[in-house]
């Protein structure tokens, strides 16, 4: 019919019009849906041609849709005149089916079906699918192909001109058409519960690692409320914990692992999963044991209430050995000003916990090292996991050490990011804040240990090996500070060590030699010990793996690698108490960790490679487009021998760190027969013990001392197993009125001697039998912890 225009109406039967106005396109025209393929049609193409291809296209899709949408297009179209066209103007909402077989469709407009007063409840994108072989195109639109598949098209969000109804009578509009009944057009959304649930996938593939997060942590949960640690043995916490730990660590480890493997993760997750660990590792002793651990912190606290109780510091003739802690005083003058600060008694209030805090300020810095050689999210938080697996050690307890060496791991970050010439003249800005920066760390580190500041000059001397980084700021910064401490502070200590620490540089045998008292005896002890050992070989086995076999690190992280070989030459020069062997595995783990982490992923990306990609348009890696839902593991090689080396790691850690609980471990009945021990003690009294491993070992240490047997020469030590009652009491016996000569034998003693190959505990039951029935010694207190004698005075 001529002025009308159907779908199988031929284009040349259209009659020419003149251009249509800006406005039309981009009006709100109110259609109903099927309205939307009978108006397709367009002049700019050859007559009849495009046309009939569009009607052959549209032949392709589902007849049931198909034949809804031609009813109600031919309605529409026969109850409403079309208002004229223009080819060079098509506004949005409309579909073009080409010859070529590619499919361009765009969202119908939504005003179709509401009034201009109701608001719109659709959502702001709308996925279109239709069957297509090649994606086509337009500018706003977003389209996933791939050949046999059907195209995803995302219209943009309307404009504020196609949402704006049209007032009546504007030029280029019409009324809104009537739906004919039977249409197969859908019903307007008028509640939130009849939108699609698709987005529903999308969010539990998202929140899918707080999972295991959660089992793990709920594992762990209900593990410390079925622990018992009354009586451990010679594995310590080990056979202690109830089976859900080590499940715990188990689907942690896994769901971390799965985690920082997939690409579309963030960090936030890698973070959560490595404060699980923390939580795991460090806070466990402190839920479970009722008292802090270790004799040495137990140390710390004493030199801690000496300077709360002197009001300042004092010399050796007033301290004898005990003041060589008021020489390096930083970290003890800290921890009292946090106790008047927080207004507890002393600082056994909160030092069980210190392991954990110690970890935590160790995080933040790691961080920094390793993003400045990768952006690789895998790698950063993998080294991390690794860093804490490995560490081991035990220096995270409340001691100098521990605050020492994250200042000494804050300074190489500082100095690796702040301090390389890669940056140019920007890049060096600001240096004179990092410079001060850097002072104030060394010198938090010079005055609270004795060792880091060398280990932290070493490190900085290694990195001067780079062109990079060869700036001497840092260097001469730590060496100027050290000498200047050295010389004035700590000079007394110095002037009476400094013979003995001659004569051991250079005696490698001797400075690695754990020495009498520190083998271990008996199975649990040489089991934790093996497990720690090869806990420590394994991690630099697969840095040793990740140097060679990641070639792009070794060259981009040779900083790091440096890093890591440096504290080796300090076998040399100290045996540092029999410790250095530990010492120097702690300070090379920042950089063994980013390497071995590195040995257990398939390819590492550097700053370079994720500069490239982000010119390349910042694209997801290849093969991670696409990919929805939530990511099932795949047994497969790659993914699951690096999962069990990391299982096997994180297990390893536990028997490594707590396998010793059974020496470290004082229960408050211990505790109490010390306290009372120092309740009664007049001033310049003896205690005598058989070594100093019990708790408050060094409570009043300035008005009252110690003598420990076992540290005494081998002979002596055997002359007291072969009459010990007569030979305590002779050593004992030169105390003079009103102070008193006391004998204290407690499990922390009989543990620690035991596991460490010094008496057994035959011979400490003689010791204590022989005492008990000597006259000259009298029983003050004993529980089932231990015993406490006083030796009688001569009338």
């Amino acid at each position: 019919m001529p002025g009308q225009e159907t779908p199988d109406a031929p284009a040349s039967d259209t009659p020419e019009t003149p251009a249509e106005p800006e406005a039309t396109a981009e009006s709100g025209t109110q259609r109903a849906p099927g309205t939307e393929a009978a108006s397709d049609t367009r002049s700019g193409h050859e007559p009849g041609s495009d046309h009939e291809q569009a009607v052959d296209a549209a032949a392709r899709l589902d007849a049931a849709p198909r034949a809804s949408q031609e009813s109600a297009a031919g309605t529409s179209e026969e109850a409403s005149p079309r208002p004229p066209r223009d080819a060079s103007a098509r506004p949005t909402g409309e579909a073009s089916l080409r010859p070529s077989g590619e499919a361009s469709l765009r969202a119908p407009e939504k005003a179709s079906l509401q009034s201009a007063d109701e608001p719109s409840l659709l959502s702001e994108e709308e996925s279109v699918l239709v069957p297509a072989r090649e994606p086509a195109g337009r500018p706003g639109e977003e389209a996933a192909v791939r050949p046999g598949q059907d195209v995803a098209v995302r219209s943009p969000r309307p404009s504020r001109a196609s949402r704006t109804p049209s007032p009546p009578g504007a030029s280029g509009t019409r009324p809104p058409t009537q739906e004919s009944p039977g249409s197969a057009a859908e019903p307007p959304v008028t509640d939130l519960s009849d939108l699609s649930p698709a987005a529903w996938p999308g969010r539990v593939a998202a929140a899918w690692p707080a999972l295991p997060l959660l089992a793990a942590l709920a594992l762990w949960v209900y593990a410390m409320r079925h622990t018992d640690v009354s009586g451990l043995d010679d594995y310590g916490l080990v056979t202690a914990l109830h089976p859900t730990f080590w499940a715990g660590l188990v689907v942690l480890t896994t769901g971390f692992w799965f985690t920082v493997r997939n690409p579309r993760r963030g960090n936030g997750w890698s973070l959560a999963y490595v404060l699980g660990l923390l939580v795991m590792e460090r806070a466990t002793q402190a839920v479970l044991y009722p008292t802090p651990l270790y004799a040495w912190a137990w140390k710390h606290d004493a030199v801690i209430d000496h300077l709360l109780t002197a009001g300042g510091l004092q010399t050796e003739d007033q301290l004898g050995d005990m003041a060589v802690y008021d020489q390096w005083p930083g970290f003890f003058a800290a921890q009292a000003a946090l106790v008047r600060l927080l207004g507890v008694d002393n600082t056994a209030m909160y030092m069980a916990w210190w392991p954990l805090v110690s970890s935590l300020m160790l995080l933040l810095p790691l961080l920094l090292i390793y993003r400045t050689f990768t952006q690789d999210r895998r790698l950063i938080w993998t080294a991390v996991w690794l860093f804490f697996v490995a560490n081991w050690v035990g220096q995270d307890y409340f001691s100098p050490q521990s605050v020492a060496f994250a200042l000494h791991v804050g300074v190489l970050a500082v100095v690796l990011r702040r301090y390389g010439r890669s940056g140019g003249r920007r890049g060096r800005q600001g240096q004179a804040m990092w410079t001060v920066l850097i002072t104030v760390l060394v010198t938090a580190v010079v005055v609270s240990h004795q060792l880091t500041p060398g280990m932290l000059v070493v490190s900085l001397l290694a990195l001067c090996l780079t062109r990079r980084y060869r700036d001497w700021v840092p260097t001469v910064t730590t060496v100027v500070i050290f000498l200047a401490w050295c010389l004035t502070a700590a000079l007394p200590f110095l002037s009476a060590a400094m013979p003995d620490m001659i004569r051991s540089v250079g005696d490698v045998g001797a400075n690695v030699e754990t020495g009498y008292g520190a083998t271990p005896t008996g199975a649990g002890a040489v089991a934790t010990s093996w497990a720690a050992r090869l806990l420590s070989g394994s991690v630099l086995l697969l840095a040793l793996v990740g140097v060679l076999r990641q070639r792009v690190l070794r060259h981009r992280a040779l900083p790091l690698l440096l890093i890591a070989a440096a504290p080796l030459p300090m076998f040399v020069a100290s045996s540092y108490g029999s410790e250095m062997i530990f010492r120097v595995l702690m300070f090379m783990l920042p950089g063994a960790a980013f390497f071995a982490a590195a040995a257990l992923l398939p390819k590492v990306r550097t700053l370079a490679a994720d500069a490239a990609a982000h010119e390349r348009g910042g694209r997801e890696p290849a093969g991670t487009a696409g990919r929805r839902g939530i990511p099932l593991p795949r047994l497969r090689y790659g993914a699951w021998v690096p999962l069990l080396a990391l299982l096997t790691g994180t297990l390893a850690f536990v028997p490594s760190y707590s396998g010793k609980d059974r020496i470290n471990y004082f229960p408050p009945r211990e505790v109490a027969l010390v306290q009372q021990l120092f309740d009664q003690a007049p001033d310049g009294s003896l205690v005598v013990a058989a070594n100093r491993n019990y708790p408050l070992a060094y409570d009043s240490y300035w008005r009252v001392d110690h003598y420990w047997f076992l540290d005494d020469d081998r002979r002596h030590v055997d002359e007291i197993v072969r009459n010990p009652a007569t030979t305590l009491a002779r050593d004992m016996a030169a105390v003079e009125r009103p102070a008193r000569s006391y004998f204290l034998l407690t499990q922390g003693q009989v543990a620690n001697s035991e596991m460490n190959g010094q008496l057994d505990q035959a011979q400490l039951r003689r010791i204590r039998e022989s005492v008990a029935g000597s006259p000259r010694f009298e029983r003050v207190a004993e529980n089932s912890a231990g015993v406490l004698y006083v030796l009688k005075t001569a009338s």
